[in-house]
Parts: C-alpha cells; sequence; structure tokens
C-alpha cells in the first residue's frame, strides 16, 4: 500500500515536515501514555498530558482532573505530574510545601522510590513494546516463509525467455539440488553470472526443465533513505543491466564494482517499467555492522537486493509473532549501542550521527517508500528514542543513522542499509 496514495503531497519539503510530525506524534503519544498510565498506577496524579507545546489548540479535562491537550508547535509532548514546576517535571517546592502529606503522595516528588522509577521507566519501556508491537504487525502482514522451495511471486525482468511462474517448486539451478528454501536461496545467491542459467521446477505435478534469468538479479529490492542511489532518483524496482557500459547479471557483481569503486563516479544503465535510464553516482562510505559484533567500513550506493522470486510464505502464530518482533527489536537496540560505542571509541566516524533534520527527512522518505516502509520507519525510530531516554544525552540529538532491519523470514537475506 502506497502512502502516497492516501496523503497528498504539496512538495518535498511539505511532505517531509508532515511525514516527521506523524511519526513523531505517535512515538511521543506512546512514550508519554507510558509514563501517565504508570504513574496513575503509581498513585501519581497527572495534571496535565500535552501532545505538542506551545499555545493550546485543543483540550478537555477528563475525570480524573488531567487535562489533555494539543498544543501548536507539534515538536514532542509531556506529561505534567503534581508538584511539577514546568513540563521537564521540576520540582515546585513551594506548591509541594502547601499539601498535605496525602496530596504530597501524589506528586512525583513525593512518591516512594519505587512509584517515581516505574514512572520514569515506563516511557522508554512502552516505546520498546510498540516496537515489539509494530515489528510482529509486519510479520503478520508480509508473512513467514515455508521452508518448501514454493514461489508464491516473480519478479518482473526484461528477459524474453521463459521464467519461473508462481506456484512452481525449484527442483535444480544449474544442476545443483535445491530441497528447501535456505537450499534455494544459498544456490540462487552463488550462481555464477551468466546471462541464463538453468532451472529444473515442478509445474503443475509435471517436471519442467528450461533456460531462464539469473535467480539473484541486478534489482534495486528497496532504495535507502540519504544514499547515494536515493539522491541519484533510484527507484525500489529498478534493474541494472549495465555499470560503466559493462552488462552484469547479478546482484553480487554489483556489489563487487561498487566495492572496488573506492568511491569513484559510476555509470548505470537501468532498466525502469520497460523504459531504459541512465544514471551516475559516487559510492559513499559507511559504517556497517558486522554479525559478530564491531563494525566494517565500505563503499556503498543505498540499495539491497534479493532474489527474483518470494517463496511460499505462512501466516506467522502471535506467540510466533512476537518473538519476531522481539528479536528485531533488540537487533536494533544492540546495533545502535554498538554503533554509539565505536564511536565513542573512535572505531568508526561520528558522521553516523543522524541530526534532527536528517531524521525529518528520513521520515519523508521512508513515507514516499509506500505505508509499509514508513510503518517500519516508525518502529525504528521508537527504539532508538526508547534507548536514548535510558542514556545521558539529548533524546533526538543522537539517533543512529542505520536503519538496521533485518529482513522478515519471508524475505530473502539482505540487509537494509543506509549512508550518510
Amino acid at each position: 500500500m502506497d502512502l502516497i496514495g492516501l496523503i497528498p503531497s504539496f512538495g518535498s519539503a511539505l511532505w517531509t515536515l508532515v511525514a516527521f510530525i506523524v511519526a513523531l506524534s505517535v512515538i511521543v503519544a506512546i512514550h508519554e501514555y507510558g509514563h501517565y498510565i504508570v504513574g496513575r498506577w503509581s498513585g501519581i496524579h497527572a495534571e496535565v498530558f500535552s501532545l505538542g507545546f506551545g499555545p493550546v489548540l485543543a483540550s478537555r479535562v477528563d475525570k480524573r482532573g488531567t487535562r489533555w491537550q494539543i498544543a501548536a508547535i507539534p515538536m514532542g509532548g509531556y506529561v505534567k505530574f503534581l508538584g511539577d514546576s514546568n513540563a521537564a517535571s521540576g520540582k515546585d517546592g513551594d506548591a509541594i510545601e502547601a499539601l498535605s502529606a496525602a496530596e504530597r503522595r501524589r506528586t512525583m516528588h513525593g512518591a516512594p522510590l519505587w512509584a517515581r522509577a516505574a514512572t520514569v521507566a515506563a516511557g522508554p519501556l512502552f516505546n520498546f513494546a510498540s516496537a515489539i508491537v509494530i515489528f510482529a504487525a509486519m510479520a503478520f502482514w508480509s508473512g513467514v516463509a515455508t521452508e518448501e522451495p514454493v514461489i508464491s511471486d516473480v519478479l518482473t525482468l526484461p528477459y524474453d525467455g521463459q521464467t519461473l511462474r508462481a506456484g512452481d517448486r525449484v527442483e535444480e539451478i544449474n544442476g545443483v539440488a535445491t530441497p528447501d528454501l535456505s537450499t534455494l536461496v544459498e544456490v540462487a545467491q552463488m550462481t555464477p553470472p551468466a546471462a541464463s542459467v538453468s532451472y529444473l521446477v515442478v509445474r503443475e505435478g509435471q517436471e519442467l526443465a528450461f533456460d531462464g534469468p539469473p535467480p539473484y538479479p541486478p534489482v534495486a529490492a528497496t532504495v535507502s533513505p540519504h544514499t547515494a542511489a536515493y539522491d541519484a532518483g533510484m527507484q525500489g524496482g529498478d534493474v541494472i543491466l549495465a555499470v560503466d557500459g559493462a552488462p552484469i547479471y547479478t546482484f553480487l557483481q554489483l556489489q563487487e564494482i561498487v566495492k572496488a569503486s573506492d568511491g569513484r563516479s559510476l555509470a548505470l544503465t537501468i532498466w525502469r517499467a520497460g523504459e531504459i535510464v541512465e544514471v551516475t553516482l559516487s559510492p559513499r562510505r559507511s559504517d556497517l555492522p558486522l554479525p559478530e559484533g564491531g563494525f566494517e567500513t565500505r563503499w556503498l550506493i543505498g540499495l539491497t537486493g534479493g532474489i527474483g522470486f518470494a517463496p511460499q510464505t505462512r501466516s506467522p502464530g502471535v506467540i510466533e509473532a512476537l518473538e519476531i518482533g522481539s528479536r528485531q527489536t533488540w537487533y536494533v537496540a544492540s546495533t545502535s549501542l554498538s554503533g554509539i560505542w565505536n564511536m565513542i571509541t573512535g572505531a568508526i566516524s561520528s558522521c553516523n550521527l543522524r541530526s534532527p533534520i536528517g531524521i525529518a527527512e528520513s521520515s519523508g522518505a521512508a513515507a514516499s517508500q509506500g505505508l509499509d516502509a514508513f510503518i517500519a520507519f516508525i518502529g525504528l525510530l521508537s527504539v532508538a528514542v526508547g534507548l536514548m531516554n535510558l542514556l545521558p544525552v539529548p533524546v533526538l540529538d543522537v539517533i543512529w543513522c542505520f536503519t538496521p532491519m533485518k529482513p522478515w523470514p519471508a524475505a530473502a537475506p539482505a540487509t537494509r542499509r543506509c549512508g550518510f
């Protein structure tokens, strides 16, 4: 589903601002509600729950005496508890002194330590919980791949011969057996570059052998925001036919060319929905997380590849989806912490920090790529905000520039990364 089709676009700058406000408002509302509800359960009274700062646009007071309001500057929010002098929960000593003992117990500053600690911790914990739910919902949306090497969908490629079809069970690629999905993906990725490869499939109960397009084609599955490819106008679904005039047939070829470029300009010939487009871009240096920990500096253009077909999927159960969401949340948090530590120690560049303007631009870029990308971005940003609230740093001044999304089990093994 395309978010652009749901919300009108009035120019890139306004679109970026709207997307940022929506993303930030959702995350802040969840964060502040965590403070509010746990504070209420702990016996601490909230006087104001505000989404935004500055002049109040609309408000209402509930039966508990809490004023719920929307303010004019949608750049955050706050909960003001009884006894607070301001939105930052400063202590209003004079006001607290005038309260009775029972009333002081209802203030943040007069509550027991356990109640204060629980209320403060609830904000980031709600951010983490919301990220888990978002990633779990995305697992429901996309499904979980079965281990059967059965095709559910095939990419449209500029290939005139016979191709795989939905429902095909792939038995062999270039004579190499593919008994399960994991082997199929591995064989697809490691197949040598060629204009075509041989397939053996079971189609409608019959074995069929034919030559078809490479199984790991040089297709842009996604284009990461703030990268060379994104700035050059590349789009998801673009098929790279040649680099500097030399034809390429697999995504691994493209990766090797970019890796060896040392940042020099590359001329890409692209097939896009039946048209040929010429694009020139220069790879950018980026620090990437390694599976075993630490980071590797490489040249990137900001494209994610994938196998040329989608595997058969199934709907996960609730527990399985929550496990997927939890693993994704942990991956984002642990990678972010590792990145911050490596920047502190000087192992990688501090250019990997993203400013509030950069975050806003990422919001707009994610929204322009579709509703699913925008929701995933909200999940990522929710983890980042929750994480930063546990550290002694400004919340929105330090957000790790990676969008370190692990692929859903239904996807091909690939990592979405962004440059700087």
